[in-house]
């Protein structure tokens, strides 16, 4: 097959952000054409998934860098900063999509494949999984490339989210290696996704542990125990951790002052914004900025 940079793509249409969007790329051409911007802390309003398959180098996501090696899948998700190193010899797969092209019911299993694989802070957003997962993978591949090429348009987008379900259930079941069903009816771990999904919606309103709890129904008391087992910390932790993270990816790609910073998460008061975010990560925003430049 005769490599091109965008190997297929379905409504990928950044200007209508509810339509479904769905893209798959090689990721060898993609890196080589795009390395101007894709070596660049960016960030994108949709989710990727980054196979690769062959290289050895370093991806960044919120600040940190993770090894790149044969057979990494890494997921990244919208509004996290990432970015490429100069390794211009990556083999593999870059897929874009978002959320409505994911998300079409209340499933759990709709919601567990999105918060387990795709910003969640408290895990890697890498997943190494060795080259005897290749074939099944790959089929998932070139079932999307072949529906991608296709000239009969019935029912596409729904076998195309199939096939992207698909995968990322195989990519599960190789991560944790148990019954994915047992996992996704995991009651605490759930309750942990759902309420980091609830900070990341909601964490510029200053709501409080017992508002998030009781949007989850449950009380105080069983969020903290949720929290504290499965990830030592505290609802509050969590929540100032998300609001940092924020500040710290405006920081970095935005050309927000500091002021503006602030102002953006919630904060009528910059000085207090400074303070809290000091406090936080032992460095002023502007140091922060000069840090990272």
């Amino acid at each position: 097959m005769k490599k091109t940079d965008v190997i297929s793509e379905y409504h990928l249409n950044h200007h209508q952000p509810d339509k479904a969007q769905f893209a798959i790329y090689d990721l060898y051409d993609y890196v080589k054409r795009n390395m101007a911007n894709t070596t660049r802390p960016h960030i994108h309003s949709y989710y990727q998934v980054i196979w690769f398959k062959a290289g050895h180098g370093n991806h960044f996501v919120d600040f940190q860098s993770y090894e790149v090696k044969d057979d990494s899948i890494f997921f990244v998700s919208k509004n996290q900063v990432h970015y490429f190193d100069n390794n211009s010899d990556y083999r593999g797969y870059l897929i874009h999509f978002n959320e409505p092209f994911l998300i079409q019911t209340d499933s759990e299993m709709e919601f567990f494949l999105k918060c387990n694989f795709f910003g969640n802070p408290y895990q890697s957003p890498v997943n190494y999984i060795g080259s005897n997962c290749h074939q099944i993978l790959e089929t998932y591949i070139k079932q999307i490339q072949a529906e991608l090429n296709s000239t009969d348009s019935l029912g596409r987008e729904e076998l195309l989210r199939g096939y992207l379900k698909a995968f990322l259930i195989q990519v599960q079941r190789l991560k944790n290696g148990s019954d994915l069903t047992a996992f996704v009816n995991d009651e605490k771990r759930l309750q942990l996704l759902k309420f980091i999904n609830l900070v990341d919606e909601n964490y510029k309103k200053g709501l409080s542990v017992s508002e998030y709890a009781a949007l989850m129904y449950i009380s105080s008391r069983t969020l903290s125990d949720v929290t504290g087992q499965l990830i030592k910390k505290t609802p509050s932790q969590i929540i100032q951790e998300r609001i940092i993270l924020e500040a710290q990816r405006l920081l970095l790609h935005s050309e927000l002052n500091i002021n503006q910073v602030g102002y953006r998460l919630g904060f009528d008061d910059p000085s207090y914004f400074v303070k809290y975010f000091k406090k936080h990560t032992q460095l002023s925003p502007s140091d922060f900025r000069k840090s990272i430049s």
